[in-house]
């Protein structure tokens, strides 16, 4: 690969792939983006990263490749290889001499765009890497990407800031392997049914299930536990899904609401990705009121766990009571044709390569702020 003549194009490494449930997922997504990103403007390194954890170069075909399997496979030829298990910050000056896929990958980027969904990507991990190297990034923090990712101490924080959640409780695999009769009665006693049980750590809504009945609380539990030690449950009610899209840093842009209207009961991982049947309404047939105490809240969300660059809020509004709940907050929310974030971007006035354009900016500008602070006295 070889350096770009064009001196005033930005060096945009997308990252996509990953070691999550949600590694399909992010290839469409990242898909989208680099179609969208202008040449014009940006130089674009595509990162793919294995199931594994082993990062490759993927240029065309091998791309081309990917995107048909839908995943990164582990027998990429090694000539693409970065780097595979290990400390990358580490490998930087270890490496850099002999693996020059690794060395280019270091001497041209310029800032990251993490096109990852989910654990090792949208957790802060990643981006405590990025800030280790001290280069700029697209996106939430380190802060907001943990904060958010971890769906009960998201809610805590909403509590704190005395935004509206639904009824819950929690636990530990552990404590629910040890003794699945005292978790039972401790969350049929909290909560009434039907009720929804999720991974703490986990998105696209893998792992989530609905249950109607003590049988199928047990059954729903032992598969949230696949995905993560911590298991949220919480209590179901009669809902309007209801979601916005927030972009900026220090100040926002707050999209009109768009609303859900699954094909299946709930709006799963197949509802969202594969089954065309789903709607999405945009806008949101709501209320004034509405709209506005909607954007409220989302904005305040956004700010308390010290978002940046982008993130999509999701609530629940009860049918019957007219109640508004903050459900969750993703901060590296679907990029896919399909998905919500950009589709309402694109509807409050942001084309999808204007937002493109936009989390760039914001990424460097955010990366220029942080270098302002002192690290020692």
């Amino acid at each position: 690969m070889e350096k770009s003549t064009n001196q005033n194009k930005i060096n945009v490494c997308v990252l996509m792939g990953g070691v999550s449930g949600e590694h399909e997922v992010s290839l469409q997504s990242a898909q989208s983006v680099i179609l969208a990103l202008d040449k014009e403007k940006y130089n674009i390194i595509k990162v793919g990263i294995t199931k594994a954890g082993v990062w490759y170069l993927l240029e065309e075909p091998v791309l081309e490749e990917v995107y048909r399997l839908g995943y990164i496979y582990e027998t990429i030829d090694p000539s693409y290889l970065i780097y595979g298990l290990g400390n990358w910050a580490a490998a930087k000056d270890v490496c850099s001499s002999e693996n020059q896929n690794l060395k280019y990958l270091m001497d041209h980027t310029d800032i990251f765009f993490p096109v990852l969904h989910g654990p090792n990507g949208e957790d802060g991990t990643i981006q405590g890497l990025f800030e280790q190297l001290n280069m700029p990034y697209v996106g939430c923090g380190v802060l907001a990407s943990s904060a958010a990712m971890d769906k009960i101490v998201a809610k805590n924080i909403f509590r704190e800031e005395g935004l509206p959640v639904v009824d819950d409780c929690y636990f530990t695999r552990d404590e629910f392997e040890n003794d699945m009769e005292s978790i039972i009665e401790m969350v049929e006693s909290k909560l009434s049914y039907p009720v929804f049980v999720k991974p703490a750590n986990m998105g696209s809504s893998v792992g989530i299930n609905k249950a109607k009945n003590m049988c199928e609380l047990a059954e729903c539990i032992k598969e949230a536990a696949i995905y993560d030690k911590r298991i949220l449950v919480e209590e179901g009610r009669p809902v309007r899904e209801i979601e916005v899209s927030v972009l900026g840093y220090d100040t926002y842009t707050v999209s009109e609401p768009g609303e859900i209207l699954p094909a299946k009961e709930f709006y799963d991982y197949e509802a969202k990705y594969i089954d065309n049947d789903s709607k999405l309404l945009i806008p949101a047939p709501l209320e004034s009121g509405q709209v506005k105490e909607i954007k409220r809240i989302a904005e305040k969300a956004f700010k308390a766990i010290n978002g940046s660059g982008l993130s999509r809020v999701d609530f629940f509004l009860d049918k019957e009571s007219g109640e508004l709940f903050i459900n969750e907050i993703n901060t590296m929310p679907g990029f896919t044709s399909i998905s919500m974030y950009p589709k309402l971007m694109d509807y409050s006035g942001v084309s999808y390569s204007d937002l493109l354009d936009q989390l760039i900016d914001q990424g460097f500008f955010k990366w220029k702020d942080k270098n302002k602070n002192r690290v020692s006295k």
